[in-house]
């Protein structure tokens, strides 16, 4: 078995049962990412990248079956930590090349207003700060192209 079909197998056992704000199975977010990436790495982080916030996966237990450096230091970035701003999650991302593209398509997948049925004030709110966040993660990514 290769280690993206173990990342599946971990991402679609960990997101088991979760919704995301329209109503449908979480693990398709994290799909969505996972299918725009080109590197066989970016695709294990993309399928990873909440299970470490989101559910009972740590990442110990990645290391344990098997993911190397590389995706669990990129895992651990994309993972917003209590102590941290939302602000500060965003900059500690920022100079990791293989984070923030995962991270960038994480905020493009999450700024998809199509799958809602109705946009409120905070709906609002969360995308401007998504938007913030890409237009800097953009500019970097930019940057070094």
């Amino acid at each position: 078995m290769s280690q993206l079909d173990d990342a599946l197998r971990i991402a679609v056992a960990a997101h088991a049962g979760q919704v995301d704000k329209a109503g449908q199975p979480y693990i398709l977010h994290p799909l969505r990412l996972m299918m725009r990436m080109t590197s066989e790495a970016a695709r294990i982080v993309a399928v990873l990248h909440d299970v470490v916030e989101d559910t009972d996966v740590s990442l110990d237990d990645l290391r344990a079956a098997g993911f190397g450096d590389e995706v669990i230091e990129a895992v651990e970035l994309v993972t917003r930590r209590d102590t941290e701003t939302y602000d500060e999650f965003i900059a500690r991302i920022a100079p990791h090349a293989l984070a923030r593209q995962v991270k960038l398509a994480d905020l493009e997948d999450n700024m998809d207003t199509r799958r809602l049925q109705t946009i409120d004030e905070r709906t609002v709110e969360r995308m401007q700060r998504y938007l913030r966040s890409w237009q800097l993660l953009r500019s970097i990514e930019d940057a070094n192209t």
